[in-house]
C-alpha cells in the first residue's frame, strides 16, 4: 500500500519536472525569435538549462533546414514521448502493489 503511494508520488513529480522543462524549452524557442539581452538573468538561466541538450542534439543530428533549427521541436517530441512512457511505467509499478 505504501509502495503504491510512493510510486504514484514519483510519477507525479517526474511528470511535473518534465512538464516544467518542456515549458522552459518553449520559452527558449520564443526568446530565440527576438534579440534578448544576453545579460538578463532569466535569459541566462533559460540558455544555461537548455543549450547543453540542444547543442548535443545538433551535434548528433543536423536538424537545420533553410536556416530554421528543428532541434527544439525534436527535443519537445522526445520529452513528451519519454514522459508518457515513464509515467505509464510508474503507474504500472504502482498498480502491481
Amino acid at each position: 500500500m505504501i509502495f503504491r503511494e510512493l510510486f504514484l508520488a514519483f510519477a507525479q513529480i517526474f511528470d511535473l519536472v518534465i512538464q516544467l522543462y518542456i515549458f522552459i524549452v518553449i520559452a527558449r524557442v520564443i526568446l530565440s525569435w527576438v534579440n534578448p539581452d544576453p545579460y538578463n538573468p532569466i535569459v541566462r538561466f533559460l540558455c544555461s538549462v537548455t543549450d547543453p541538450v540542444l547543442y548535443r542534439m545538433q551535434r548528433l543530428v543536423p536538424l537545420q533546414f533553410g536556416g530554421i533549427d528543428f532541434s527544439p521541436f525534436v527535443l519537445l517530441l522526445a520529452l513528451t514521448f519519454f514522459k508518457r512512457v515513464v509515467f505509464a511505467i510508474f503507474l504500472q509499478l504502482a498498480s502491481s502493489f
